[in-house]
Formats: C-alpha cells, sequence, structure tokens
C-alpha cells in the first residue's frame, strides 16, 4: 500500500545545502503527516522534522533554524531544505508517512548524506 521513495543525497561540504525529496504513492498523501528521520552509524534513528497534513512543523533542536520541510500535496511529495550542514548531520535519511500520532509510521528505503571536505 504505502510507497516511498527518497532522493537527493549526496556528498556536501560543510556549510552546504542539499534538499532531499521523497515521492509518495499508494495512499491518500493529504491526510497524512509527514517525517523525516536520520539514523547514522552506531546511532539511534532520531526524528528530524514533521509537517501534518494542517501543515504545522514541528523541528529537532539540533536541526532547527537550518533545516526546512514542506509539502506539495499536488505532487504527493515532501521535501527537506537542509542549509548550513554540518559533519554531525551525516546520516541516512529516512522519509516516514503516517495517518495518525498513534499509528505505525510506514518508511522508505533511506538516501545517504555526507557532509565532508
Amino acid at each position: 500500500q504505502v510507497h516511498l521513495v527518497e532522493s537527493g543525497g549526496g556528498l556536501v561540504q560543510p556549510g552546504g545545502s542539499l534538499t532531499l525529496s521523497c515521492a509518495a504513492s499508494g495512499f491518500t498523501f493529504n491526510s497524512y503527516a509527514m517525517s523525516w528521520y536520520r539514523q547514522a552509524p552506531g546511532k539511534e534513528r532520531e526524528l528530524v522534522a514533521t509537517i501534518t497534513s494542517a501543515g504545522n512543523r514541528n523541528y529537532a533542536d539540533s536541526v532547527k533554524g537550518r533545516f526546512t520541510i514542506s509539502r506539495d500535496n499536488g505532487k504527493n511529495t515532501v521535501y527537506l531544505q537542509m542549509n548550513s550542514l554540518k559533519p554531525g548531520d551525516t546520516a541516512v535519511y529516512f522519509c516516514s508517512a503516517r495517518a495518525n500520532p498513534w499509528s505505525t509510521a510506514s518508511w522508505g528505503q533511506g538516501t545517504q548524506v555526507t557532509v565532508s571536505s
């Protein structure tokens, strides 16, 4: 049913910018909250940002002011614009869709972001 495909990851220099995309299908996109998570090697998966169906946004303190989550309901796509990237942002970034806060999330396959000189 739910299918999520992340793209846009890659290698970027510290201080640089990158925009991730998540293409969604198999569900009523505009009714779901969409989130970005990330997981670095040896670390737990971390919630980065969420945008609800109403457009409300929430960010982890570690990325607040640097990252922006947005959605285009006409394209069934959620984005994560990442600015002022730091080496600590290096991780696999996952897209997640959830109908309700108490529902189990669906996940994409992830896209690698590496911040390094």
